[in-house]
């Protein structure tokens, strides 16, 4: 175990134990499990997946058993049974102590160990990353305006990249690149440090710059530090708490050397790392004080807009009909969900329409779109499904991971239907009112 005195449910057994024993076996947690809705397995919701975590830490099944771990890994973590759970269960600290156990076994396959080795080199990952991003058009085609998709060598690496598959185009310039590290503005009314998160910097530089833009209209200092790395949620749902820990050590020194008061997100994962995940992880360690002291200064920008900073409403009018899908970590984790509305209500012009089911998951879940194709697609189809029969202009989110697979699925069944961030479309009616 690393440097941290504390027995976390990722470093313990029997912390973990003590985290199973609270679920009363209601099954609750099967009306809002989006796996479950479609494979309709026991083994599939969180009252399954307890019950085979009780029996592996009791040594009652061989944790190198490959379909139980296929079957702990079958989980989009995506929170939604913890808002149905009457016990207050924490699946999510759970099903991720569980893949640490395994890990701790099994130890780290070694493509996700060369991956996640990357990430904590932020300057190699930077520089593979332009070099793929300067490659792309060897392994992917053009397929519309800044959409790309696999070329046909590419379909044997897994069923989801088929010939619908589509994936946003990598930037060439990333967004840290293309911007200042600080920009400053007449009587600010306050200093942000602006945690891009991966998908901004390298797919998504558009949302960065609107969400810079936004802030500049606001009269907010940002800072976006050019050296930031990954949050840590895509290891940290591998198993990998080392590295977790790892990156969120070198995001916390980085936050220390700015002169920022708040930390701004874009992406609901980013933010539930540093907001509720450092906290835990580091608990223990050296970095303790420092994990909880900025976790009460991270802050979804619409958060930040409306209970932080004076907000200025946009007057530009921008005529669409809007409806908005609740990210799971935003909502469930971050409890973000009422201000992204009242921010789409106050541009003038846009209509927001719900959708049957805004807050179901999209079918993302970080990679299990691709570890898992066929319950994704099943849980995808649903949520375009929903979104077509708003007959809205546009579909906004507040997580670019939840972009890519709603962009993905629109492209698949034919969705006529824009996919923005609630920042883009601030930053299109400030814009407007510039005229």
């Amino acid at each position: 175990m690393p440097a941290t005195a504390a027995k976390t449910v990722f470093d313990d057994v029997e912390t973990l134990k003590r985290e199973l024993i609270r679920c009363m076996k209601c099954g609750n947690c099967m009306s809002a499990c989006p796996i479950y809705n479609v494979e309709k397995k026991e083994s599939s919701v969180a009252r399954g997946k307890i019950a085979l975590g009780e029996a592996i830490l009791d040594d009652k099944i061989n944790i190198d058993d490959e379909i139980l771990v296929k079957l702990i890994f079958n989980c989009l973590v995506c929170k939604s049974c913890m808002m149905a759970c009457p016990s207050g269960v924490r699946f999510d600290r759970i099903i991720l102590g569980l893949r640490a156990a395994i890990a701790r076994k099994k130890g780290i396959p070694f493509v996700k160990k060369a991956l996640f080795g990357l990430l904590k080199n932020p300057e190699l990952f930077d520089k593979g990353m332009k070099a793929f991003a300067a490659m792309q058009g060897f392994f992917l085609t053009k397929e519309g305006e800044k959409a790309r998709a696999p070329r046909g060598f590419l379909r044997q690496f897994g069923k989801r990249f088929d010939k619908d598959f589509v994936l946003p185009e990598l930037s060439k310039e990333s967004f840290r690149d293309r911007v200042s590290e600080v920009i400053d503005v007449e009587n600010s009314q306050a200093t942000a440090v602006f945690f891009t998160g991966c998908s901004v910097n390298y797919f998504y530089p558009d949302v960065g710059e609107d969400l810079l833009f936004v802030l500049r209209k606001n009269k907010v200092k940002s800072i976006t530090p050019k050296q930031q790395n990954c949050c840590g949620m895509p290891v940290m749902v591998h198993g990998d708490i080392e590295t977790a820990r790892e990156l969120a050590k070198k995001n916390l020194d980085i936050f220390e050397k700015t002169a920022g008061q708040y930390i701004v997100t874009v992406c609901g994962s980013c933010g539930s790392a540093l907001k509720h995940e450092y906290p835990i992880i580091l608990e223990g360690t050296e970095y303790e004080e420092k994990a909880k002291k900025w976790a009460e200064r991270v802050y979804d920008i619409s958060t930040f807009l409306l209970k932080v900073i004076k907000f200025e409403p946009p007057k530009g009018k921008v005529e669409l009909k809007v409806t908005y899908h609740d990210s799971c970590h935003l909502k469930k984790s971050m409890k973000v969900f009422n201000e992204p509305r009242q921010l789409l209500k106050m541009i003038p012009g846009v209509t927001l329409v719900e959708m049957k089911k805004p807050d179901a998951c999209c079918g993302s879940g970080g990679s299990y779109h691709l570890t898992h194709a066929d319950t994704a697609l099943k849980i995808a189809k649903a949520k375009v499904e929903d979104i077509k029969a708003t007959g809205a202009d546009a579909v906004c989110t507040g997580c670019p991971a939840c972009m890519m697979e709603l962009f993905e699925g629109l492209h698949r069944w034919q969705g006529d239907c824009k996919v923005l961030h609630t920042v883009n479309l601030l930053a299109q009616a400030y814009k407007k009112e510039e005229g």
